[in-house]
């Protein structure tokens, strides 16, 4: 059995722990859970860290519960929020819970017969049938009000710069997660709660509930906040949350998120997001030390957590995709790409459309680039584009006389056109 916390220490994911945690996971295999809110209906990158903390307790040989909030969903947790979310209705919390699962089952072992393998729990199947009346008599008694008004996420919500304040349901969300916390020291003999810093008024809520109702005693360990050097939030892309399905964000731009990390992010977070030992980092980050140009990090950085979330296949596609960019493609390439990795790839480049009635009868060169499209200003350029041999079709150099039919259209509808080495436009066929 591994040191859990000393493996979290240097990979710089320990922000805090309560005193007497790492004894306590020394003599003998441990459940601790995290949980999810099933608010989408799939897991951004932001909740990788998280989902390492757990993949990394079953890799120490501890079990790892993945607690999919479905009561807790339906109510909002106001930790680092400024106003009151909306909350989501039973039918839609459960497809998204259903999606979340699937995606967990990429990091952690749900299957196996082994001692540690991982549980997947929903709150909602506990509180579903636990009345009001119940819940304040059972559970309320136990926590006062004092107690709870001196947490920061209460605090931060009605103190005297807030606007909005905070309504009774939100109030009420720390007794909620503290009371999983318990009832899962009941029923797994589970002692450690897991989450982001901004957790930890949460998670003691528990541990004071397991003392004080269960006699007992809970754990508490949290993961610092991801953040990035230049200050802009980790997880975010110009199109707004990098997501683990791939509908969402296509393998190839989850890939680019990642290769576009700066130096010291990527030391940081190779760390944090892949499964390389202690010995394999030190030698990428020497190595990387030596030649920042080539970008040694954040090239394995992008595999190692691509494959992770999409698998190898998908990984090599997404890499075949960002060398087109650069030169190292051809027509053949191209048109293996789908849809949507196509157009995450010549994203913001210049579009036309063309007549499928137009195209189907055969488009000249002159038409593609001026007549029908006016990617070129006239149709002289085009034709002393076309003399000067720097026009290509699908990244394949053509003369005036080329045609271009179904044969070139990529994901059955797309045509690259291309003036020199970096100037590109896209024909679409409709």
């Amino acid at each position: 059995m591994k040191n859990f916390i000393e493996e979290l220490q240097w990979r710089g994911m320990l922000h805090d722990c309560m005193p007497g945690t790492e004894e306590h996971l020394l003599e003998k295999m441990r459940s601790a859970y995290v949980g999810f809110d099933p608010t989408a209906d799939s897991l951004h990158i932001g909740n990788l860290v998280p989902i390492m903390l757990l993949a990394h307790y079953q890799r120490c040989g501890h079990r790892p519960i993945a607690l999919v909030g479905g009561a807790t969903g339906m109510i909002g947790d106001p930790s680092g929020k400024s106003s009151e979310r909306n909350l989501l209705d039973e039918k839609t919390l459960r497809h998204n819970q259903e999606c979340v699962k699937a995606q967990l089952g990429h990091f952690l072992d749900f299957t196996s017969d082994a001692e540690n393998a991982a549980i997947l729990v929903n709150n909602y199947d506990w509180m579903k049938e636990f009345s009001f009346l119940e819940f304040i008599r059972d559970v309320g008694k136990h926590i006062t009000v004092n107690y709870m008004m001196a947490k920061d996420s209460v605090k931060n919500r009605i103190g005297s710069e807030s606007k909005e304040g905070m309504s009774f349901t939100e109030f009420t969300y720390q007794m909620v997660q503290g009371y999983d916390f318990l009832h899962l020291f009941r029923e797994n003999d589970t002692t450690i709660q897991m989450g982001g810093s901004d957790q930890w008024g949460n998670i003691t809520t528990g541990t004071e509930l397991i003392r004080r109702i269960g006699n007992g005693k809970g754990y508490a360990i949290t993961c610092p906040l991801i953040t990035k050097s230049d200050g802009s939030k980790f997880g975010k892309s110009e199109g707004g949350n990098v997501w683990l399905d791939a509908k969402r964000t296509s393998p190839y731009k989850f890939y680019q998120y990642w290769l576009n990390t700066s130096d010291e992010d990527a030391e940081k977070y190779i760390k944090i997001f892949t499964f390389l030992d202690k010995e394999t980092i030190a030698s990428l980050i020497a190595e990387h030390q030596e030649a920042p140009h080539t970008r040694i990090l954040q090239k394995r950085l992008g595999e190692e957590v691509t494959v992770l979330v999409h698998g190898a296949e998908e990984y090599e596609k997404a890499l075949e995709a960002s060398e087109i960019l650069f030169g190292k493609s051809t027509s053949e390439s191209l048109k293996k790409l789908d849809e949507q990795t196509f157009l995450d790839v010549f994203d913001g480049v210049t579009q036309a459309t063309v007549s499928s009635e137009d195209f189907s009868a055969g488009l000249d060169m002159i038409g593609a680039l001026a007549a029908k499209t006016n990617f070129l200003k006239s149709n002289g350029d085009a034709r002393r584009a076309l003399k000067e041999n720097s026009i290509s079709v699908n990244k394949e150099k053509v003369k005036e006389d080329y045609i271009i039919s179904s044969k070139d259209l990529i994901a059955e509808k797309y045509v690259l056109l291309q003036r020199g080495k970096k100037t590109y436009f896209l024909l679409k066929v409709e």
